[in-house]
């Protein structure tokens, strides 16, 4: 970088400059940032411990999580909705399920979806959206050769991932 000199810098989706530093270590995450000597690099551990004691929720849960049939990023959240970005490889699916708690409303934007919700199976294009009541039981699929990309709106009263009620699942998650 920048008359910067014995620095280790890893940036994750964002610029990240130094400045006129040594012997740093910069780590950026789409999560949160950590600076530090790079002598010190051993109290890291104490440091997430604190984290997760003061209840923290970036020493545990990470935007990004990654699944059998791929990754979603979480893009927002509120009181009673929560926004991600599903991405399904060629093949993928998820499980067979359905919510107590929560309704899904999936806009694809990149590929072409395979959604059943109940006994009826859908085709959903780019550009093309389909809701999921609570109680339904749905499952989301990618039969195409590109990654399946959707960005899923969720709403209702308890949004946690332990409202999945799995039914049926290939990667043996039941």
């Amino acid at each position: 970088m920048f008359e910067t000199r014995d620095c280790l810098i890893h940036a994750q989706e964002k610029l990240t400059v130094a400045l006129g530093v040594r012997d740093l270590l910069i780590i950026t995450t789409p999560d949160a940032v950590l600076v530090l000597p790079r002598a010190r690099a051993e109290e890291v551990k104490a440091v997430v411990a604190q984290l997760k004691q003061q209840g923290r929720g970036e020493a545990t849960l990470h935007r990004r999580s990654w699944r059998p049939w791929g990754h979603n990023d979480l893009l927002d959240h509120g009181d009673r909705f929560q926004v991600k970005r599903m991405v399904l490889a060629p093949g993928g699916k998820l499980s067979l399920q359905r919510h107590f708690h929560r309704a899904e409303h999936w806009v694809v934007v990149r590929g072409t979806a395979e959604v059943t919700i109940g006994d009826a199976t859908h085709i959903v294009h780019e550009n093309e959206s389909i809701f999921i009541p609570i109680g339904s039981v749905h499952r989301l699929a990618n039969p195409g050769r590109i990654p399946l990309e959707v960005i899923e709106v969720q709403t209702g009263s308890y949004l946690g991932e332990d409202d999945i009620v799995r039914i049926e699942d290939k990667y043996n998650r039941i």
